[in-house]
C-alpha cells in the first residue's frame, strides 16, 4: 500500500486545512481537562512553569487547548506565592509529589508528576492587543479534583455535571 493516494498526488502547490482560530471557551465555565504537559519556558527573561490542559469534557469544547503560565518565580513576592499556591493545588489533584521536593522542581519533575493527570478547571478570559490585532484566549482561575479522575484515561473522565463550578 502506498504512503499517497491518487488524490494526495492531484493537490496543487497551494493547499488550505480549514479551521481557523475558536473564540475563547466563555468565562466561568467549567471543564474537565488532562495535563498534556508541563515544563519550565522562558519569553524575554520572564521564566515560568507552563502547563498545556487538554480539555475532555464537556463535549462542546473537547480536545479544545488551554496553556496556563504559573508564574512561581514573579518578581512580586505576592504574585509568586499566589502562583506557587496554584501549583500546590494542581500537585496536590495530581498525588503530591512536587510538594515532597526540598528543591525547585525540573522539567523531569514536572512532567512525571503532572503528566496525564485530570482536574476539574474553571476558566476565565483575557483580552489583549498584541501587534495592532485585538486578541483574547483563555486562563485557568481555579482548579479542583475532577471527582476520582486523576487516575483516569481521558474517555473515561468524569461528567461535566460533577464539575464543582
Amino acid at each position: 500500500m502506498s504512503f499517497w493516494s491518487d488524490d494526495h498526488r492531484k493537490v496543487g502547490p497551494s493547499f488550505e486545512s480549514g479551521g481557523g482560530d475558536f473564540e475563547p471557551i466563555p468565562a466561568n465555565t467549567g471543564v474537565i481537562a488532562a495535563i498534556k504537559n508541563a515544563e519550565w519556558s522562558e519569553y524575554k527573561g520572564d521564566k515560568y512553569i507552563n502547563i498545556r490542559w487538554d480539555v475532555v469534557s464537556p463535549e462542546q469544547y473537547k480536545g479544545r487547548v488551554v496553556f496556563q503560565k504559573v508564574r512561581v518565580l514573579d518578581d512580586d513576592p505576592a504574585k509568586a506565592d499566589r502562583a506557587k499556591s496554584m501549583l500546590a493545588a494542581i500537585d496536590k489533584n495530581a498525588g503530591g509529589a512536587l510538594l515532597k521536593l526540598d528543591s525547585e522542581p525540573t522539567d523531569y519533575d514536572l512532567a512525571s508528576a503532572l503528566t496525564g493527570k485530570m482536574m476539574a478547571l474553571k476558566l476565565q478570559v483575557w483580552e489583549l492587543e498584541i501587534d495592532g490585532q485585538q486578541r483574547s484566549g483563555n486562563w485557568v482561575s481555579a482548579v479542583s479534583p475532577s471527582q476520582g479522575a486523576a487516575k483516569q484515561e481521558p474517555a473515561q473522565a468524569a461528567s461535566f455535571d460533577d464539575v464543582p463550578f
